[in-house]
């Protein structure tokens, strides 16, 4: 596989964007009008590895996610999820689901907060919850 070329950021990725290293890019944003599956995160993960800051914008509700395999950012620093259903923020802050690096910065709406973390005493969340150093 070659890598791309120095690219620093990737705007608007959709599902079926090409299979690249993307090595140089640190900040993307996923855009579809279709649903985002576990599978296409991992597929962010590999193509972009050393990403640092991940916008994403989906309203459309996920397929039933069960025993999903963990999925590592580890190098993520902000997340912004302003614009998503809440699967998608339950997807990125259960542990179970993923694992963020320390010192995260979220952005993310209070309500859709609030419900996926069910008023913020949902257990499956207080891990990656911990690692946040800024949340707006």
């Amino acid at each position: 596989m070659a890598y791309s070329y120095e690219v620093k950021f990737y705007n608007d990725i959709s599902n079926n964007f090409l299979d690249e290293l993307f090595k140089y890019v640190s900040e993307v944003s996923l855009y579809d009008k279709h649903l985002f599956e576990h599978e296409f995160f991992l597929r962010i993960t590999q193509f972009f590895p050393f990403m640092k800051e991940l916008t994403i914008v989906n309203r459309k509700r996920q397929n039933d996610n069960q025993d999903l395999s963990i999925i590592e950012y580890s190098y993520l620093t902000k997340l912004n999820l302003h614009q998503v259903h809440d699967d998608y923020v339950e997807q990125l802050l259960v542990d179970m689901n993923m694992c963020l690096s320390n010192d995260l910065y979220l952005s993310v709406d209070y309500q859709s907060l609030d419900t996926v973390t069910n008023s913020f005493i949902r257990n499956t969340i207080r891990i990656n919850c911990a690692k946040l150093s800024f949340l707006c």
